[in-house]
């Protein structure tokens, strides 16, 4: 399950974000996972939920966006969703295609009810 691999790196940036912003309290944590990762998102949200238990970040949700593939195909140079992992343009059936989104996994965003921190 690399699920919690994943995860324990998301607490320690935003640990570490926390700490820089000086940050007291996390509402939500957003992550952007695409489909190729192979991440299964309840158990990323088990494996955070597990890890941040008696940390800054046990009261925080963390708030999973699944990203459709999607590609380019680089005989029409059309975009397109590809469903089913059929590496095919859909529109000249080209197999020469540009993976454009899917295979992404980050932070996009963290929510915190603290007021506005000057960074002076």
């Amino acid at each position: 399950m690399h699920e919690l691999g994943i995860a324990d790196s998301i607490v320690k940036t935003v640990l570490k974000e926390m700490e820089q912003r000086k940050l007291k309290h996390l509402q939500a944590v957003g992550v952007r996972v695409g489909v190729l990762t192979d991440v299964v998102p309840e158990a990323l949200e088990f494996s955070f939920q597990a890890i941040t238990n008696g940390t800054p970040l046990s009261s925080a949700r963390l708030k999973i966006e699944q990203v459709p593939l999607r590609a380019k195909c680089r005989a029409c140079g059309k975009e397109a969703e590809i469903e089913q992992f059929l590496f095919v343009c859909p529109h000249c059936e080209n197999r020469d295609l540009e993976i454009i989104q899917g295979d992404e996994l980050h932070i996009d965003y963290i929510e915190t009810s603290d007021p506005e921190v000057g960074h002076g």
